[in-house]
Order: structure tokens, then C-alpha cells, then sequence
């Protein structure tokens, strides 16, 4: 078995109203950055896991963002896995 890091990063679809990243931006444009073209805020998570193989890994992060941590009907997800060490 080995250790695995899973960085995953979810934001609002392209189509889906983001109110917070618009008041996140206005505020910033307030503050003088004035070249900002837009924010879109998300949720990161990091989770550690043990799994026999990085697709294994893989599998397990992909159905857990599926499942849990994204809601696929309005957001998207992205994830990087990383080996942390391996136990024996």
C-alpha cells in the first residue's frame, strides 16, 4: 500500500452564477486592481489516502468528488495526486 495526497479543487461551471467571486472581484476592483477581468470562488480540499496503486487512488478521489465534494450538476472538479510514501 502507498500514501497518497489528493489536492482537489472545485469551482462553479462557466454557466453558473457566481456570486461570491462577483463580490470577492468588486471588492478587489475597489482596492485599485482595476486589470481584473473576473474571479470565480471554489472549495480546495486535501485528503490523504492509502490505496494499492495510483489508479486505484485515482479511482477513489474521482468517486468521492462525485459522490461528495462536488455537486456535478452546477460545479466542475479537478484533482492531483501525489505519492506520499509508501508503508509496509
Amino acid at each position: 500500500m502507498s500514501s497518497y495526497l489528493a489536492r482537489v479543487y472545485v469551482t462553479p461551471k462557466r454557466s453558473v452564477r457566481d456570486p461570491e467571486g462577483s463580490t470577492v472581484g468588486e471588492a478587489l476592483r475597489q482596492l485599485g486592481f482595476d486589470s481584473l477581468q473576473a474571479v470565480r470562488a471554489g472549495k480546495y480540499f486535501e485528503l490523504s489516502l492509502e490505496a494499492g496503486t495510483s489508479g486505484e487512488a485515482d479511482g477513489a478521489v474521482e468517486r468521492m468528488c462525485r459522490q461528495l465534494l462536488a455537486n456535478p450538476v452546477i460545479e466542475d472538479f479537478r484533482f492531483e495526486l501525489q505519492v506520499e510514501a509508501s508503508s509496509e
